[in-house]
């Protein structure tokens, strides 16, 4: 039996042990699903008046694409995607000046920015294990738009767009859906990150995330690839079958892509995605974009399967226990996602 590992974050100062002497297997993590039954979903066709009025909102009309929004207390129908504010935000627009605050021992601000639900499609399972590609293409598109006009407002320091799938993920609505949150300070993961990867730029004039993705593409934590995007899992991952997705080509943000690579980032996610739910049985997960309109930072999507939970140790010491590595983990969503492109190209 081989020693467990301790391995450091490319760029955070950040520690996880890779507990190979706790090895499992993929069908261990598998568990019973007990979903909430709500009698009236409140992001299906239909029920729009059940949510705020809608930012964003694409219809089909006479063949076209067609963006708009709610107006004068009306609901439009028909939508294939929608946006609306989420009714219980965390951040909220600023309707004052109000200051915050700070002593020797505290430090506060008022919570101003934005909160909003992405509904990914009228049809109330389609999640992106499952869903339709051009469907996904449209998701995709919606991400832009609202990042565009959210990063654009002056007190707004970073755009966070993640998604919860499942209720051990934080879902507590089974529609298909993402949100979107927007703050005025810049979360100190994404400093770390913006950090390295100017440290690495001025001591070595490359992207520390380009040089990343060369080398794991040569290693055993390499998944998937087509054009214009690369999968693989992080050499400390935090979490059993933990993967990022990376554009090859380097960009800061979402609003860089090109139309060719907004088509295979959906393909992309549909296997890779696809992939992970006939593996694991549709486990729970998040995912999170890392995204700073910087020269020098490389966006790219973080997916974090909930299959375990964290417990005293990482809570108290933020090193993290992983019983699955990346090395075994990528195996077996290489051979996953083999099948997952047979059933999408059937």
């Amino acid at each position: 039996m081989s020693n467990n590992e301790l391995r450091k974050d490319y760029i955070l100062d950040r520690w996880v042990v890779i507990a190979t002497q706790r090895r499992r297997r993929p069908s261990d993590f598998i568990r019973v699903k007990r979903e909430k039954k709500i009698s009236s979903c409140p992001f299906c066709p239909g029920n729009e008046d059940m949510t705020p009025p809608a930012v964003l909102v694409y219809l089909r009309y006479n063949g076209r694409l067609i963006k708009d929004r709610d107006r004068d207390g009306s609901r439009h129908s028909n939508w294939i995607v929608r946006c609306v504010p989420n009714l219980y935000p965390a951040f909220t627009h600023p309707i004052d000046k109000k200051k915050g605050a700070e002593n020797k021992f505290s430090k506060s601000l008022p919570a101003y920015g934005h909160h909003e639900v992405i509904i990914e499609s009228p049809i109330h399972d389609e999640h992106p294990g499952t869903a339709r590609i051009k469907q996904l293409t449209l998701v995709i598109n919606a991400y832009i738009d609202r990042f565009k006009d959210l990063s654009s407002k002056e007190y707004i320091k970073y755009v966070s767009i993640f998604r919860n799938h499942g209720s051990e993920a934080g879902a507590s609505l089974s529609h298909a859906h993402t949100q979107i949150i927007a703050t005025p300070i810049l979360p100190r993961i994404m400093k770390e990150e913006i950090e390295g990867a100017k440290e690495y730029l001025n001591e070595t004039g490359k992207c520390i995330f380009c040089e990343i993705i060369r080398k794991e593409k040569e290693s055993a934590r390499f998944i998937w690839e087509n054009n214009s995007f690369i999968v693989f899992a992080p050499w400390a991952s935090m979490h059993p079958f933990e993967f990022w997705i990376f554009p090859k080509r380097h960009q800061s943000t979402i609003l860089d892509m090109t139309q060719k690579e907004i088509d295979d980032l959906a393909t992309t996610m549909r296997t890779c995605f696809g992939a992970l739910k006939s593996l694991l049985s549709d486990p729970p997960y998040n995912f999170a974009f890392h995204m700073i309109p910087n020269r020098y930072f490389h966006w790219h999507i973080e997916v974090y399967p909930r299959l375990s939970i964290w417990a005293g140790f990482e809570k108290s010491t933020g090193i993290y226990i992983n019983v699955f590595s990346p090395e075994e983990a990528s195996l077996n969503l290489r051979r996953a996602i083999a099948e997952e492109e047979n059933q999408i190209h059937q």
